[in-house]
């Protein structure tokens, strides 16, 4: 029988000994203290080597490590919000307010397809300004941080919410670290879906660095989240401009009394000659042709993406054979469910030496359009600065700018209402929906009576692909000083 004075006593309990075998399987060894210190959990994800590492470098670090929430620790209290039966709502509905889940938190510009009545019953989900988040199920340990644009919306009952005592940059730049990141999955539990709770956070080590210091990270924090900020209002700037000019409705107001009312479902016809070899309905859908007749009522010229003045070149990647390795010897990886984020979760790297003949194909460079093709069709995404050699993946579609005269505009109008309208109706597939490059080739696109209306337009969503990429380089920053100066000091 092993007694409690025992398994508390660190200073005689045997070392654990992190190793690696030789073989694919990753092991290590602990001691009944560690078992003890971690809540009694029995988990190997709890002991994993890169957890032990995590916690093996904090001790023995220049600065004290204190617990996250605690009374030394720089977090107040640390919560996510109640169960709730989710009524969902007409985006054009009075009171209603965007609802995202804990990967959608994530995005540069939230664009929620789920809304609910912002009412006292909600009030739980609600966000508040300067407050972190982080996803707590299913892919856990994701972090972000509540600026302007993010505390619009409600969040879903998976985002841990953390509000802290001061220099909230400061314990957001460690939570994205990648020590702090091990330390939070290190956490988890669950055999089929991945949580944590608040109370794991709890013991979670955090470097107290001096004031200063952590003033310096936390500002950079700061001004990195109030230049997306100011890049979203810019690109809401532009799409208002574009909306006016064309003298466009709502997307709603395009549906009234274009289906047969008298029918119980939605009804309308097509003539034969219109048919255009597709005989699914979601591709004659009216809403489509008066979106059209309205454009080309409005705009000088109707166009569409494939004319030489819109695009160089709109292209559709080839399947290939994935190799992956390690960071710092591939090329980074974007899936179609990070296109919307400025900092990918989740990154993985193609070698360049296995995709060494193709990745001249496959990369994109910066103001390039981006257009999920598959799964979720109609994501898109100007691609800024810091992205410049990634590789999205074969089920992202690329849309090379005529010039960058034209790059800023055509992604304002691809991105709004009325141009996914237009990207979705040709969607295709019974079970994994797809659109390929010529029906991309095909979206309409108007051009504008006013050339300095439409210059303008274009100015303003380059610049605000500006901000972006000067809002990655402070974080990154920050990330830089968090490891040299503070964890790995």
């Amino acid at each position: 029988m092993v007694t409690s004075n025992l398994a508390y006593k660190a200073e005689i309990a045997p070392g654990a000994d992190s190793a690696i075998n030789s073989n694919p399987l990753k092991w290590c060894s602990v001691s009944l203290s560690e078992v003890v210190s971690r809540g009694k959990r029995l988990e190997a994800s709890v002991f994993d080597v890169e957890a032990v590492h995590a916690h093996s470098i904090l001790p023995n670090g220049k600065y004290p490590a204190v617990n996250l929430i605690g009374d030394n620790g720089p977090v107040e209290c640390a919560y996510y919000g109640g169960r709730l039966k989710r009524r969902y709502v007409s985006k054009d509905e009075m009171g209603a307010v965007g609802f995202l889940g804990s990967s959608e938190m994530l995005d540069c510009k939230p664009e929620p397809v789920k809304f609910m009545i912002n009412d006292d019953k909600v009030k739980d989900i609600r966000i508040k300004k300067n407050t972190i988040l982080i996803s707590r199920s299913g892919t856990v340990g994701n972090v972000t941080y509540v600026g302007d644009t993010l505390s619009n919306f409600l969040v879903s009952e998976h985002a841990i919410r953390m509000e802290c005592k001061e220099y909230a940059g400061y314990v957001y730049t460690f939570l994205k670290s990648k020590i702090g990141k091990q330390m939070i999955c290190s956490t988890q539990y669950g055999a089929v879906v991945q949580e944590i709770e608040p109370e794991h956070l709890a013991t979670v080590p955090i470097p107290d660095a001096p004031a200063e210091l952590k003033r310096k990270i936390h500002n950079l924090i700061i001004r990195s989240f109030e230049l997306r900020d100011e890049s979203n209002k810019l690109i809401d700037q532009a799409t208002t401009l574009l909306v006016e000019e064309l003298q466009l409705p709502k997307v709603s107001a395009f549906d009234v009394n274009l289906y047969n009312k008298e029918a119980s479902v939605d009804t309308f016809s097509v003539k034969l000659s219109n048919v255009a070899g597709r005989f699914d309905a979601s591709y004659h859908v009216p809403i489509v042709d008066a979106i059209i007749k309205h454009l080309q009522k409005y705009a000088m010229e109707v166009t569409t993406v494939g004319d030489t003045r819109i695009s160089k070149e709109v292209v559709l990647p080839g399947r290939f054979k994935r190799v992956y390795v390690d960071e710092g010897y591939g090329r980074v990886l974007i899936g179609g469910k990070q296109l919307h984020e400025l900092d990918p979760s989740g990154k993985k790297y193609l070698s360049t030496t296995k995709h060494d003949r193709i990745l001249d194909k496959l990369e994109v460079h910066e103001n390039t359009t981006l257009i999920t093709r598959s799964g979720t069709i109609g994501k898109v995404a100007l691609v800024p600065r810091h992205w410049e050699h990634w590789v999205p993946s074969d089920h992202i579609i690329r849309v090379i700018p005529a010039s960058k005269g034209i790059a800023g505009y055509l992604y304002i109008y691809l991105m709004s209402d009325y141009g996914s309208r237009l990207i979705t109706r040709f969607t295709y597939g019974s079970v994994v929906d797809e659109i390929d490059d010529d029906h991309v080739r095909a979206i309409p696109v108007p051009l504008l009576k006013s050339c300095e209306l439409q210059q303008q337009i274009n100015d303003l969503a380059l610049v605000a692909n500006q901000k972006r990429f000067e809002a990655y380089q402070l974080e990154q920053e920050a990330l830089r000083i968090m490891d040299a100066e503070v964890i790995y000091a």
